[in-house]
């Protein structure tokens, strides 16, 4: 147990400096030593910066998905009433006190290299989430479903970037109208 604690205690440090720092700033030393642990009890749970960082995109994609799915669907009783919380979602997200933005984005655009591990990682979350919407549009029985849960989909990804840039407040809000639109048309 004590062994699992020092695992977890070290991956929420790291968690924690990876999403406010970035990965490429982020340093083994200064992981130890924030986590107080030995910097061998590190690379007995992490044999490698990769690997932690790794665990690190795991547990992110983990407990976001987690969040996120539950979330939506408390909002949702019908597939169109998911479809529109999935902006109300983002907007709570959007303004929860400890935001930092998208940490697949932010990984992607620090590892850009197509084949790289953590832009794989953060590749795969992506597609988790097109997937997603893909599969509230279907339950749509819309009519042009690929184009729909396309731009319903470029309407998230869009939002995350325009919140995360600091650009439009509202991004959230301005993304439920367009998609309330686009259902409406394409459904």
């Amino acid at each position: 147990m004590v062994n699992k604690s020092k695992k977890e205690q070290i991956l929420r440090v790291a968690s924690e400096l990876f999403n406010k720092q970035g990965i490429r700033a982020t340093g083994v030393d200064q992981v130890v030593s924030e986590s107080k642990v030995a910097k061998m009890t590190l690379y007995n749970h992490f044999p490698s910066k990769d690997e932690l960082v790794l665990s690190y995109l795991k547990r992110q994609d983990e407990q976001w998905r987690g969040w996120f799915e539950s979330s939506v669907n408390l909002r949702g009783g019908t597939p169109q009433n998911r479809l529109l919380a999935v902006y109300d979602v983002l907007r709570e997200w959007f303004v929860a006190p400890d935001f930092t933005g998208c940490a697949f984005i932010k990984t992607a655009s620090e590892f850009s290299d197509g084949n790289h591990p953590y832009y794989v990682a953060s590749h795969q979350y992506k597609v988790y989430l097109r997937d997603y919407i893909e599969s509230l549009v279907e339950q749509c029985n819309a009519k042009q479903s690929q184009m729909l849960a396309s731009a319903l989909y470029m309407l998230v990804e869009g939002a995350i970037m325009t919140y995360m840039l600091q650009t439009e407040p509202e991004a959230a809000v301005h993304a439920r109208e367009a998609a309330k639109v686009l259902i409406q048309q394409l459904s």
